[in-house]
This record gives structure tokens, sequence and C-alpha cells, in this order.
């Protein structure tokens, strides 16, 4: 049975009695029995170790397909298919994401198994964290590879619900994919119980009580409905959880100054408050391929690490600008690269994004460009393309906002300085997924904090028509962010692009975005810069929201296994 998939190559510790899989070969049944509490303590250890590769495929499935980033160009990687949408049966990195899950689920799934609940408060703790990572896993498993919640989760496939191995492993049958709607109960089961069990207050690197309760949250708000058509019920149990996190009283926002570090910081760092739950990643065992290969590596090069080749893109930094100058806290997260002279000099120019159209007149996509800024003798400015001069027009000088017409279409841009092109791109970094500790891209990617109740109670509330409960608790992220840029109302009429838009802002990088715009129903519209096929927009209904199942994991599964259209 060793052929018994990749998918589940931790199955079943248990089965014969005997621990068979590093690190835990010593562990038998009996030897469990000697301490109970310290021996569960290693093999929760590594369901933990699971989510170290987990989390990587995690945030790449999460973010790439979104609107936060650009890359410079194509690339053979299989990350370029979650951003293109070019899905294919073969991609090494949801055969990881995949397979990792269903290792923490398998393991987890022993350990419920081996653990008698009631023998002590930490060992009912100990389970609470087994139920946690399991529950938690099926959630993440269930939007990736389920279409979202919105549309038909009682015939929609979600993944299957294979909480261990049968006794019978000779004739073992795998059952096939249950439903969406199953999926998310299964989470909600496995978190309420993780809920009543666990109550040791321990650090963001693991789980909590207030962790389930966080993720309950965002599962129920998942479950919500759109704004057009949501579901009442369930974006009041949206509200019910996200409250039971921020009145635990265990996390406090940040400060402005102290969130402009917040990526500087461990989950379990003293100066940290905010972070909830988060997987832990330390010094020692983050490799120099991991400076370059992991998250933060695509996004920047620090400290002579990493390849950057992946940077904010337009439409994010435009939502940052709306706030007007550099006067949003979240800018802290972006370092672009300016060019200078020998002396360290930068050079004042112009920046805007045009039109890019073929042959044949038709629009293609988009492009930047920047040229160094002049001045005519009345102190107005100009730049010149090619060898033509082009006058610029004042829109807003404090805010440094310019207007240009260039190939008869007027366009507005950016007074700045010239930067660093990769390729024809301006470089700006993303710092979101680096410098933990000050080290390069060491970084613990964020499962969940506290910011995100505040705006999962902001939308519950708005789907409820609760405008100003929403106003409330939206401004609570915002006025942290900008200072003074509080709204001063919320209504029908903006209250879902003020919503998604602060959403958007605030928790860009941390794998949102991929699946905020699809569970509201709404169109992921791309329209700006990059080889990211910028004119197709992608709707809710679309084929290639959800990702292929692994064709590695069909073949090996015993039993059918669905795949999606």
């Amino acid at each position: 049975m060793k052929k018994i998939f990749l998918l589940f190559t931790a199955i079943s510790f248990l089965s014969s009695c005997e621990l068979d899989r590093e690190p835990f070969d010593s562990y038998t049944q009996d030897k469990i029995q000697e301490d109970k509490e310290a021996s569960i303590e290693v093999l929760l250890n590594g369901c933990y170790a699971q989510l170290k590769g987990w989390s990587d495929v995690m945030h790449r499935v999460g973010e790439y397909p979104g609107d936060n980033i650009m890359i410079r160009g194509t690339s053979t990687d299989a990350f370029y298919s979650f951003i293109s949408y070019q899905h294919v049966t073969n991609n090494g990195r949801l055969s990881v994401f995949w397979n990792n899950s269903y290792k923490i689920i398998s393991q987890s799934s022993d350990l419920i198994k081996i653990i008698k609940e009631g023998e002590s408060d930490a060992v009912d703790q100990q389970l609470g964290e087994a139920y946690y990572l399991r529950g938690m896993i099926y959630f993440y498993l269930g939007k990736t590879y389920g279409r979202p919640y919105a549309q038909s989760p009682e015939t929609n496939l979600g993944v299957p619900i294979v909480n261990g191995l049968p006794a019978d492993l000779n004739n073992l049958t795998l059952p096939d994919r249950s439903t969406v709607k199953d999926t998310y109960a299964q989470a909600i089961n496995d978190l309420k119980k993780a809920e009543a069990l666990m109550n040791a207050d321990k650090s963001a690197a693991y789980a909590t009580k207030q962790a389930a309760q966080a993720m309950l949250s965002r599962i129920y708000l998942y479950m919500s409905g759109t704004y057009e058509s949501p579901n009442q019920e369930y974006a009041t149990q949206s509200i019910e959880y996200s409250n039971k996190v921020i009145s635990s009283g265990r996390y406090n926002l940040l400060s402005r100054a102290s969130f402009m570090k917040y990526n500087t910081y461990a989950p379990d760092a003293p100066e940290q408050t905010e972070t909830i739950f988060a997987v832990k990643q330390v010094a020692s065992e983050f490799s120099g391929y991991d400076h370059y290969y992991g998250i933060g590596g695509m996004y920047a090069n620090i400290q002579g690490q990493g390849w950057g080749e992946m940077y904010a893109s337009a439409k994010y930094l435009d939502l940052l600008r709306k706030a007007g100058g550099k006067n949003d806290a979240r800018w802290a997260f972006i370092d672009p690269q300016y060019a200078t002279d020998a002396t360290g000099n930068k050079t004042e120019a112009f920046r805007f994004i045009y039109d890019v159209f073929n042959a044949g007149g038709t629009q293609t996509g988009y492009n930047y460009m920047q040229q160094p800024l002049k001045r005519n003798p009345d102190g107005s400015f100009f730049i010149t393309i090619g060898t033509t001069n082009y006058n610029l027009t004042t829109i807003n000088a404090a805010e440094n906002q310019y207007s240009i017409v260039y190939e008869g279409k007027t366009y507005t841009g950016e007074k700045d300085y010239m930067m660093l092109l990769n390729r024809v791109y301006p470089m700006y970094y993303i710092t979101k997924c680096s410098l933990q500790d000050n080290d390069s891209h060491l970084h613990s990617p964020i499962i969940s904090r506290l910011a995100e109740m505040y705006l999962n109670l902001a939308e519950a509330y708005a789907k409820k028509g609760d405008y100003n409960n929403a106003l409330t608790n939206l401004n609570i992220v915002r006025e942290r962010a900008i200072v003074g840029g509080s709204y001063s109302s919320l209504n029908s009429s903006n209250a879902v692009q003020r919503i998604d838009e602060e959403r958007q802002l605030e928790l860009a990088f941390e794998a949102h975005r991929g699946y905020d715009v699809y569970r509201n129903g709404q169109t992921m519209t791309r329209r700006y810069p990059g080889p990211h096929l910028p004119m197709n927009d992608v709707p809710a209904t679309s084929l290639r929201v959800v990702q292929y199942i692994p064709q590695s994991e069909i073949n090996a599964y015993p039993g059918t296994l669905t795949q999606n259209p």
C-alpha cells in the first residue's frame, strides 16, 4: 500500500501501532501513554511543521489570482498559472498544497483518535489544536477547489472528507468529493469543537480559542452570500464570532507607527499584539534557498537576496494614492526602487500609464511611461517623449497629480522621481512578506489578525443593512491607516466600494484577494500593466476561479476523485 498516493503519505500514524514517519518513528502507542502530554506535543508539532510548506502555496494560490500584484513577465514556474488563469492539471505547486493539506488532516485526525477528551486542561488544549488545524485546512481546501459558497453549495463539489484511513487497508476505497456545503460544515464542526476545548493563552504561533473564533468569523462571512443577495443568518454568525475575538481582550490593533513595522515582528514577539495566528518561521530553519524562492523573494531584493520580479500593481498603488500623498500607513510595505546618479541624487520625473493597441487598433493592454521632468520658462512642467515635448496640466500639485495629452488621449500621472525598471516596469517592491527580525525575506505567513475581524464586521453589518455599525468598524481600521481619513457616512450607494477597497488595502499580500472578489459574486478586473492578459476580466461564474485537482492525485486515489471542469 505504499503507493497510496502522495496525497496521504502521512495517513494513519497508528494504523500498525507504530509511528513510522520521521521524526516520530520512536513513538509507539505504549510510549505515548507513558507521557501522553509530552508525546502528543511532539506529534502536534509535526502538524505545525507541515504548515510551513503548505503556507507557501497557500499564499500564492490566494494572492496571485488577485489584483494587488503584477509580474514583470511570463514564467515557466507553476505559480504563473495562478496569475494567468491558464490552469493546468499537472501543477506541481498545487500537488504540494494538496499533499500537505491532507497530511495535516491525517495527522490531526490520528491525534483526535488517540486523545481522550477531559483528561486534563492541557490535553484538551492539544486536542483543540488538532481540531483547529483540521478544520482550517478543510476550509482552505474547500475555497481553493470548490466554487464560491454563494453558487449552489448543495450541489457544487468541495473536497473528499477523509479523517484518517479506515481499518481495512486491503480493500481501501475512499469517498469522492463532498459538496461545498458539507466541506464547510466539516470545517465549522471542527472549529467549534476546537473553540470549546482550547483555553490556554498561547502565542500567535499556536492555535487558540480565539484563532478558532477568527476562522469561524471568516467562514461565515464566506457563507454570507453577496451584497446583492446576502444570507443574513450567516452574516449574523460572522458578527458573533468577530465580536468574540475582539471582546476576549487578548489582542489590540498596533499603533499606526508600529503597524508600519508589522512585517518585522515575529508572531510571538512581545511587540506583536495584533496577530491571532500565523505560521511561524524561524531564521535557523529558513535557508538561503527560502530567501530567494520563498514568498518574499519574488516581491523584492533585500539585503542582496531575492529575485524582486513581482511588484505592487498599478491598481493597488492607485488605491493607496486615494488617501493623498503618502498619508496611508500601508505605503510602508511598498518600497519604490529609484534610480540615482553617482552622488546618490534622484531625478525628478513624470510617470503615467497609457493604453497599448495592436496594429489593427484593438487595445491589448497598458504600459508605463516615465520621463525626466523639465520646466518651461513660466515654471510649468513638460516631458520629452522621443523628439516631442508634452506639457503637463496641474490637477492637484499638493498630491503631485498632473495630466498629459498623449497620442490623442488625456492621461493622469504622478510627479515623482525616475525609477529603476525591470524590463519596462517600475520596480515597486513589496516588503510585507519580508524582513521579520530584519532578516531579508524571513516571514511568518499570517492566517488571522485583529484588523480582519473589524473588516469582517463592516462587511457583515453592511449585508444586514446596518450601515451605522458597518461604518464604525470600517473606520477603526481606516483611522489607524490614514490620519483624518475616516468616512463620515456609509450607505447602500457607497458601502460595497468602500468596504471592499479597505479590505483590499489592509489585507493585501495576505492571500485574501483571490477569494474575496469571487465569494461576493464580483468580477476580477486587472486593467493595468503586466503580462497577465489585462483585457480579460474574470467573472465569479468563470470555471477558472477554482483550481484543478492535481491529476497525479486523481490517478493515485483509491476510488473516484472527480475533477473540476
